[in-house]
């Protein structure tokens, strides 16, 4: 078993080798029950759940459509799941859209830095 992230351009070339001797399966970035349990196990709350679910689907979308991007680029579901028990939900959440999001989302948009800045206050706007 391998991974490989599409968004790598600098792998075309061994793509092309590994797609004629492997099967492939894509993977989406998923935010649906088995996530919310996983997360809720460890100590987030339904409430800030449904504000990570609902601002990195936003935020998807707007990647999936930008020209510059698109749909490969989407933000992953393992960037809002924890590993370890979260005492404060919110101080979890900005931590990671400060110091992983955050960070890619300038990369992503590194020739509009205003663009990568208005999608991080997006996810952080008005955390409890």
């Amino acid at each position: 078993i391998g991974t490989m992230n599409v968004a790598d351009r600098s792998l075309a070339i061994v793509d092309l080798a590994l797609r004629r001797r492997f099967a492939f399966v894509d993977l989406e970035p998923n935010l649906g029950p088995a996530w919310r349990s996983w997360c809720s196990d460890r100590g987030l709350d339904e409430a800030m759940l449904s504000l990570i679910e609902t601002r990195i689907g936003a935020l998807n979308m707007e990647i999936a459509l930008a020209s510059s991007l698109g749909p490969q680029f989407r933000i992953g579901h393992s960037y809002v799941t924890p590993d370890d028990k979260v005492g404060d939900g919110a101080a979890w959440f900005r931590a990671r859209v400060e110091t992983e999001i955050g960070p890619l989302l300038d990369e992503y948009w590194y020739d509009s830095p205003e663009r990568g800045k208005e999608a991080r206050g997006k996810l952080l706007a008005e955390l409890p």
